[in-house]
């Protein structure tokens, strides 16, 4: 397979003139990145296909695609640390989602706030 050509996209009831827009991974995902919407705090990283996006644009929760899992997952229906979306963007190239959240809790599995905390990297100038 050619790095131009991707799998179809699982079925979905995403609107079709946004999935005709996404550009997805050799896997049929995009990034999606969760952001707290009054501060700007990145909280974490997910990853979406074309239902998970649909699931997230209608109920107002997050789902991703667990890619280890291979299942959806809806952020905080086992934690209870749930991600309330107030809007969700595609970027320029439409490669990547922006989610803006109400983050309920820690964003992050380990339970830290968000999933940017634990190994900050030494930045030499």
């Amino acid at each position: 397979m050619s790095s131009q050509q991707h799998p179809a996209p699982r079925p979905s009831g995403l609107d079709p003139a946004i999935a005709a827009r996404l550009k997805r991974s050799a896997d049929g995902l995009v990034p999606a990145i969760a952001q707290q919407h009054d501060t700007g705090e990145v909280l974490m990283l997910g990853w979406m296909d074309d239902e998970a996006l649909h699931r997230t644009l209608t109920t107002g929760r997050c789902t991703y695609w667990s890619r280890s899992r291979r299942e959806y997952w809806v952020k905080g229906d086992t934690s209870g640390h749930v991600q309330h979306v107030k809007s969700v963007a595609l970027d320029c190239d439409a490669d990547t989602i922006l989610v803006k959240v109400d983050q309920v809790g820690a964003a992050c599995h380990t339970g830290a706030r968000t999933c940017f905390e634990a190994d900050r990297l030494d930045v030499n100038q």
